[in-house]
């Protein structure tokens, strides 16, 4: 088998896109994978984990979040795409139109349900022993948030528990219950729809 490189990667992406399908392509040792879309409650928590770490990283000025389209080349020739990761202002002072050519500070795997945590767990490991400070790994499954670090074991945060990350981003704070995407009560759905039957009156 030949090896493949981040030029077939991009040949790849751009037929992709032009059949109109929705796969992101990852490149791992000289290896393609193609990731297709996730289930959606995934996807809903990557959603309010990137809304709730950007409310914090955009004002402040801090640095740069990115979602799972976001490809990053690594020191390694590999391309990856985590669910969601952030990047300091002072490594990427403004965005290239092309992949990320560094390691992110903080990367995000969310289990999606075909996903092994095993896996994720060794991609978030690598990541981290090329220069991430920070890898998490999110289980909706079992309602847990795991924090990988260089050094000192991982930490498993649940709910009830505040997630805090010093090392990046000091003061912020997530309620771990926060992540999980919200059931909405019979009373919720009629009080929204009494309250556009007003709108429509006035």
């Amino acid at each position: 088998m030949s090896i493949m490189t981040i030029k077939d990667v991009e040949k790849l992406q751009t037929a992709i896109n032009d059949a109109g399908l929705d796969y992101d392509v990852e490149l791992t040792n000289g290896r393609i994978s193609i990731v297709g879309p996730s289930d959606i409650v995934s996807s809903e928590i990557g959603i309010l984990f990137s809304r709730l770490l950007a409310n914090w990283v955009y004002p402040r000025r801090l640095g740069r979040v990115f979602d799972s389209a976001g490809g990053f080349i690594l020191p390694d020739s590999n391309l990856t795409a985590p669910d969601v990761s952030f990047v300091s202002a002072a490594r990427l002072r403004q965005s290239p139109r092309y992949f990320g050519e560094l390691v992110p500070d903080l990367v995000v795997e969310i289990k999606s349900q075909s996903d092994r945590i095993k896996t994720l767990k060794n991609k978030i490991l690598n990541l981290i022993k090329l220069g991430a400070i920070i890898g998490i790994l999110i289980d909706p499954d079992e309602e847990t948030v795991t924090v990988y670090r260089s050094q000192g074991e991982a930490i498993v945060f649940h709910n009830g528990d505040i997630l805090t990350l010093p090392e990046l981003f000091p003061g912020w704070e997530l309620a771990v219950s926060e992540l999980w995407p919200p059931i909405f009560t019979q009373e919720e759905i009629e009080g929204l729809t009494g309250d556009k039957e007003i709108e429509k009156k006035n």
